[in-house]
């Protein structure tokens, strides 16, 4: 395999991990943007990769799976929606209540709703069908950026999606409404804004995200259903959040950076590289990468005075709105 080919293939890897990591990262931007701080998004994902693959496998078909994923995802932000807006919790207790939640009921449920023959556990099984790649003929066959169209359609929905959350975000009226909501509640609520109804909506909205990340790893990525599949990918979200600065348009950046290393190791061993480097470093070196970025981050935004800064009222629960 010549040089040309192994970057061929590690984007092709790189763009397969990073779909999941973007659904995922964009639904938390979104949550955070209204001043909503989610830490149960690995629980979440790990449940609608369940949700997703048991779907799909019982029923055959895919859209129903993506579906039932991102409901099972919102009602999952559902609770946490009404135990940090509602009931006024601790943002961070209430969302590693939830990844606690979701990870045991994830795993629970994984044992219970596979087929008979197999003892009604679906751990280890395989979906006969899955999300694969589609080639748009002639812009696949190009050198490198080819790989760019040869991907399945949930990366194809993320070249519309991605664009358009930033365009919402940032040029529409109801964008900066949310905007609002995050950074100064009280002042969004004296201007008639429903602040609970805006951070409920978005909690929801990044819930199904969730899920969808989720789903893309049991139904298109690794077609089968595994304990613990999403591999902390949840907690690498939150950093991805920090390091996109909370910008939609930037979420990419992140998930294919963390995709792309992530990938590496495998796309070497494809290609049937000797391991110069030792395979767990490769394996562990993006927490570490992840964990310089946010550090960086960090410094540089102290010394920009908060150019990177998140929303000013995350974390911070509002209870005066009577909208």
């Amino acid at each position: 395999m010549n040089f040309l080919d192994f970057i061929t293939r590690l984007l092709a890897a790189t763009l397969a991990m990073g779909t999941s990591l973007t659904y995922a990262t964009l639904g938390e931007v979104y949550t955070e943007k209204t001043g909503i701080l989610n830490l149960g998004m690995e629980g979440t994902m790990l449940m609608g990769a369940l949700a997703g693959f048991a779907t799909a496998f019982n029923t055959g078909n895919l859209l129903l799976a993506l579906l039932i994923s991102m409901l099972v995802g919102a009602l999952l932000s559902l609770i946490h929606a009404f135990l940090c807006i509602t009931m006024r919790a601790n943002q961070v207790v209430a969302g590693l209540a939830i990844t606690m939640f979701g990870t045991g009921l994830a795993n629970f449920l994984g044992q219970r709703l596979g087929p008979a023959t197999n003892n009604f556990n679906l751990t280890g099984m395989n979906l006969t069908n899955k999300f694969s790649n589609i080639a748009i003929p002639g812009l696949s066959q190009i050198p490198i950026i080819g790989a760019l169209f040869d991907v399945s359609l949930l990366t194809y929905a993320l070249y519309l999606i991605l664009p358009f959350s930033w365009f919402f975000m940032y040029k529409t009226k109801h964008g900066m409404v949310v905007r609002a909501v995050g950074e100064n509640p009280r002042t969004a609520a004296a201007m008639g804004i429903s602040v609970s109804k805006i951070r409920y909506l978005y909690t929801l909205i990044g819930g199904m995200f969730a899920g969808l990340g989720g789903a893309c790893l049991s139904l298109s990525f690794i077609p089968s259903w595994n304990e613990g599949m999403t591999g902390g990918k949840g907690w690498i979200v939150i950093a991805l959040v920090i390091f996109s600065t909370w910008n939609p348009g930037r979420v990419v950046i992140g998930t294919l950076v963390f995709g792309g290393i992530t990938s590496l190791q495998f796309s070497l061993q494809a290609a049937g590289m000797k391991m110069v480097i030792p395979s767990q470093f490769l394996g562990f070196s993006p927490y570490l990468i992840t964990l310089v970025v946010l550090t960086a981050m960090t410094i540089i935004n102290q010394k920009k005075k908060g150019s990177f800064a998140s929303p000013s009222a995350l974390g911070v629960a509002f209870a005066i709105d009577d909208k």
